[in-house]
């Protein structure tokens, strides 16, 4: 199990926890955590589950891939160096908890 740590545009926090190898976006959907629209349902169509990846997570998940870049360029915020698509993040077994930053507005 990991715990994910959601923290709103405002700083409000929802914390659920999720198996190893589910996504980020479907951990959000799953416990109705607001700002995650996930249009495409995860099939890296959209980028309507754009977050950030909390600083002192980056450097312990896989980079993303040239898709998820592309993507990426079409965020309705502003694009960071950590930002992700949270359908493209699933935890390993290494990784106990995330902590995400849902941005103010979806693509």
């Amino acid at each position: 199990m990991a715990r994910i740590t959601f923290v709103q545009p405002d700083g409000s926090e929802n914390v659920v926890n999720i198996n190893s190898g589910t996504s980020v976006m479907l951990a959000a959907i799953r416990n109705g955590i607001s700002g995650i629209d996930a249009e495409c349902g995860g099939c890296l169509d959209c980028a309507t589950c754009h977050v950030y990846i909390d600083e002192s997570h980056s450097g312990v998940l896989a980079p993303p891939q040239p898709e998820e870049l592309e993507l990426l360029s079409s965020v309705a915020a502003i694009r960071k160096p950590t930002s992700r698509l949270s359908c493209q993040l699933k935890l390993p077994p290494s990784i106990t908890a995330l902590t995400v930053h849902i941005p103010g507005a979806q693509s």
